[in-house]
């Protein structure tokens, strides 16, 4: 194998953590599998599709960037933010370098939301993901969770196709 090609096998975080430590270490896990699926592609090789739909490694962390700030920002915190645009299709000028830098500074974002949150239970400012239900930050946690490590599978896959490299 080559270097690029070599296992990163890190494990999920451990336990023995609150929940929302727990939580939270789960979702930058996954995170960091996404980014690191990102990271040393330029922007042909993320561009790249791996399935006759299009998507493509770069096409999925557009798709998180827009999750995290719908979900923790516009959706938790009722931020005054427009409302995000889910579509995996890529501008010309979206690069590799500008889009997992804007996924970075999301995540930032989140996690600051997060940290501000003192209770797991406190409602969304709004309701989201299609319902008329009102979500919790544990709702959201969870589901950013599952959304996230869904497509970092895919973005494993992808990667794989583009250069060979295999693992987390």
């Amino acid at each position: 194998m080559t270097e690029t090609q070599q296992r990163r096998d890190v494990g999920p975080p451990d336990g023995g953590s609150d929940e929302k430590a727990t939580l939270l270490a789960f979702l930058d896990y996954v995170r960091d599998a996404v980014a690191s699926k990102a990271e040393g592609l330029d922007d042909r090789q993320g561009r790249t599709p791996g399935v006759p739909s299009g998507t493509s490694v770069l096409g999925l962390v557009k798709h998180l960037t827009a999750a995290e700030l719908y979900w923790f920002a516009w959706a938790f915190e009722g931020a005054d933010v427009e409302h995000p645009d889910f579509r995996m299709d890529l501008a010309e000028e979206d690069s590799a370098a500008g889009l997992l830098a804007a996924y970075r500074r999301a995540v930032e974002r989140s996690n600051k939301i997060i940290e501000r949150c003192d209770d797991l239970s406190r409602p969304c400012a709004r309701p989201a993901g299609g319902a008329a239900v009102v979500r919790s930050m544990r709702w959201v946690l969870i589901h950013m969770i599952e959304e996230t490590a869904r497509h970092a599978g895919h973005a494993d896959i992808l990667r794989e196709h583009v250069d060979g490299s295999v693992g987390r």
